[in-house]
């Protein structure tokens, strides 16, 4: 499929063909000859039907996975020979951008434009772990005296096992895919069953890089079946996840069955606070950025943004303004910025939450869906204003495109505030006062903050939360301490007293 556009109209819907399962290198259909159907967010209408993987199937591929670790090459190959393949991955990825993005789009109802960035960074995931692994992923020695030399090498786990989520899926599973492939270990993905065409072809793009059979292994299907199968397997030394809090408890919980490592990404409720000497025009851009893009479906986005009391009035005002301006419609146009969320469920969800917003309080202002979309699944840009953070809409993770604004005074009650959440994965702060700007970001109990910047990936850093936002780091090195374990030599250089029991 290829798929080009040179103006600012939708991209022609191409038909989209059934999905298999990936396993052991060849696409095949469910054991059980079941399917479920994928849907359009757009339109509501049918895509496809997806093979529904079970216990059966995730048995197969993990049995793949695992004779490709023990007896296959993988593991052992040369570092170099390894690293060729992590690249021609990338290079690929590249080659398929418009596809994959015109896929991923189509699939979540996320806008092309943003899908596009989102793949070109995709690709980048895999050369960035061929050279981390090339360049740091090193042992260290330990030298006693003249006696020994104690070393450590990092080695892979085995198989692990993957489970990630739908708002950004092609994304999101390369995080886990190339640090995992480039440390030496064999997978097996289950992706969101919400949005399964770019999973198949990140399956398609491994089958063309050659990679030996069952080495990457893709099981489409249910949290409750695929996915617990998958935590509960013996053979499946790690489980990294990225999704709901509560999901992520149910996995920690069922992985200790079998004393499986974790990895959890989870949820937020992440803050945005704005001091009365911040830059209020970028503050502002960062604020409709942060929690519109991606239809405010992102685990990072500030959907509480907190203004000082002095310069509250002005930037609710140009919030109201930039809410009214965002255009709403198709995600396969070019000049789209806020789609359809992901399935009517989580619509009405979404709409719940508004509704309760009113209930609580809030004065509610929203854009407006143009009529000729409203069969999708389309929750306009909305503000809840007027709220305070002991609220239920300020408390839980809505995760759409909902904004809560909240008003402070002093730098000690908006710390206090921000605080006051189960979740504590990102935050943001502005403010021209960098004194001010270092100490909040010190206090504020999140994994990771950006001060006067809105949420900037840089790979090199831990991505990851605290509280009720996850356990585990990915990105940069600290994706090897998930990926491999270390393990220490102990070689005697010298001859050296040995104690003489029973002689």
């Amino acid at each position: 499929m290829q798929v080009q556009a040179t103006s600012k109209h939708a991209l022609t819907h191409q038909q989209v063909n059934d999905v298999s399962l990936y396993i052991n290198g060849e696409f095949v259909d469910a054991k059980s000859g079941e399917a479920f159907t994928n849907v359009n967010p757009f339109t509501n209408g049918v895509i496809n039907q997806i093979a529904e993987g079970r216990k059966e199937d995730i048995d197969q591929a993990v049995n793949a996975a695992k004779t490709a670790f023990v007896q296959g090459a993988w593991g052992r190959m040369k570092l170099a020979e390894r690293m060729t393949y992590i690249n021609r991955i990338a290079d690929l990825i590249d080659e398929k951008v418009e596809e994959i993005a015109y896929l991923e789009s189509l699939d979540t109802g996320l806008p092309i434009s943003q899908t596009r960035k989102m793949t070109a960074r995709a690709a980048e995931n895999f050369r960035f772990y061929a050279r981390m692994v090339q360049t740091k992923l090193h042992g260290e020695s330990y030298p006693v005296d003249d006696e020994f030399i104690n070393y450590t090498v990092y080695k892979p786990l085995g198989v692990v096992g993957l489970i990630t989520p739908w708002n950004a899926p092609f994304m999101l599973e390369t995080w886990k895919v190339a640090p995992a492939l480039a440390t030496g270990n064999t997978v097996v993905l289950k992706p969101a069953e919400l949005s399964p065409l770019t999973a198949n072809k990140l399956a398609e793009v491994m089958d063309q890089a050659g990679l030996p059979k069952g080495v990457f292994n893709v099981v489409h299907g249910f949290g409750e079946t695929a996915g617990a199968a998958l935590v509960a397997h013996p053979d499946v030394s790690a489980i990294s996840f990225t999704g709901e809090t509560t999901t992520g408890s149910i996995i920690i919980k069922n992985s200790a069955d079998t004393l499986k490592k974790t990895s959890m990404e989870l949820g937020g409720k992440s803050p945005l606070i704005v001091f009365e000497d911040a830059e209020l025009d970028r503050a502002l851009d960062a604020a409709v950025w942060g929690i519109f893009s991606f239809n405010g479906e992102r685990c990072t986005a500030n959907s509480r943004v907190f203004l000082h009391k002095k310069i509250k009035g002005e930037f609710v005002e140009k919030l109201k303004q930039r809410v009214a301006n965002i255009k709403i419609g198709d995600p396969l146009n070019l000049d789209t910025q806020l789609g359809p969320l992901i399935e009517k469920e989580h619509f009405n969800k979404v709409n719940q939450y508004i509704e309760l917003a009113k209930e609580e309080g809030c004065e509610v202002v929203q854009g407006v869906v143009p009529e000729e979309v409203k069969a999708g699944n389309f929750v306009p840009p909305t503000l809840l204003l007027n709220a305070k953070n002991e609220m239920k809409v300020c408390q839980e993770e809505i995760f759409g495109p909902v904004m809560a604004v909240i008003e402070f005074e002093t730098e000690e009650e908006v710390i206090e505030a921000a605080n006051q959440v189960r979740y504590g994965l990102a935050g943001y702060v502005w403010t021209n006062d960098i004194k001010r700007g270092h100490r909040v970001a010190q206090e504020v109990e999140a994994g990771m903050l950006w001060v006067n910047a809105q949420n900037v990936r840089d790979l090199r850093i831990p991505f990851g939360g605290m509280k009720d936002s996850g356990i585990g780091r990915e990105g940069g090195h600290y994706a090897f301490e998930f990926y491999t374990e270390p393990k220490v030599i102990h070689v005697a250089i010298r001859d050296h007293h040995i104690p003489q029991f029973g002689k």
